[in-house]
């Protein structure tokens, strides 16, 4: 095999598309541009980012910054100290928190931070550890579990809601069965 016998994946290489040589070869008249305005004409030398004299995108970044990730998982936060008060050799989980009152969301999941200093022994679980909040819970004696987050999947609300409406029609239907029922007893009667 040589370098010459070698060709382009089949596909991969079109022929330049011709503008302008009539209407019969389906690129005639306006040659694929549109009809009227600036981009039509020939001539037309529009820089990148260019929105028609609107301040553009990059003028308008200094007002528009930051990114919202729409994926991010939110946590509550949980400071060591926190923890400090609690009775020593327990197992601290996120259900005991929440019956405590230290965490107040019923549904994110808990981080729990390095601020502050604890001295009792505690077997901690939760969804997340600072690397400081880790440490010093291991120092002081105790025992850290990492839990997976529990994150309510957009899907899965999708499929509880089908279930809630199928449960409905069921009910619907069962009670309007029930009517006829009823109702040809007394027809009958």
């Amino acid at each position: 095999m040589h370098i010459s016998d070698l060709r382009p994946v089949p596909g991969s290489v079109h022929k330049k598309k011709r503008v302008g040589r009539g209407n019969a070869s389906g690129k005639g008249t306006t040659g694929g541009r549109g009809t009227k305005g600036q981009q039509s004409r020939s001539g037309s030398d529009l820089r990148i980012g260019f929105e028609g004299g609107q301040n553009p995108l990059v003028r308008s970044l200094s007002r528009k910054r930051g990114f919202n990730n729409k994926w991010r998982t939110e946590y509550e936060p949980i400071n060591v100290a926190d923890l400090a008060d609690l009775a020593a050799n327990s197992t601290v989980t996120p259900a005991s928190l929440r019956a405590v009152g230290i965490a107040k969301s019923t549904s994110l999941p808990i981080k729990i931070l390095g601020d502050g200093e604890i001295s009792v022994a505690l077997n901690v679980e939760a969804e997340r550890f600072s690397a400081s909040a880790r440490a010093k819970i291991e120092a002081a004696g105790g025992k850290v579990t990492e839990l997976a987050p529990k994150v309510v999947a957009e899907e899965g609300k999708r499929a509880a809601r089908r279930k809630k409406g199928a449960a409905e029609a069921a009910a619907l239907a069962s009670a309007s069965s029930g009517a006829t029922a009823d109702s040809d007893d007394e027809a009958e009667g």
